[in-house]
């Protein structure tokens, strides 16, 4: 599974600045990587992985602003086009997952 943090927090003036920062920061210690500008992604093992991580986020949200939580599959990850200009992008590798016998 993977789950995206899609965020839209005001940057006026200095205190507001320093939150979304703070805030940025957090999701990368938390292993989240930036894909988009408002936009990170990080691949868990399961639901119940992502679950935690989504309780993480709740925990450090900041007190103004918009945060979304999309959960997508491998699958559904795995149709993800990205275009920059008019040539597109080679397909980013998805981790393999991990097998236990």
């Amino acid at each position: 599974m993977w789950i995206f943090c899609l965020f839209d927090l005001p940057t006026n003036t200095p205190a507001q600045r320093k939150r979304a920062s703070s805030f940025r920061k957090q999701l990368l210690d938390d292993g989240f990587e930036m894909m988009q500008f408002s936009v990170y992604k990080r691949f868990c093992g399961s639901a119940e992985a992502c679950e935690v991580h989504t309780r993480r986020i709740k925990d450090f949200l900041p007190r103004e602003g918009t945060v979304s939580i999309l959960k997508f599959t491998d699958k559904q990850f795995g149709e993800i086009q990205t275009f920059m200009g008019k040539i597109p992008q080679k397909k980013e590798k998805v981790p393999s997952q991990l097998e236990l016998f």
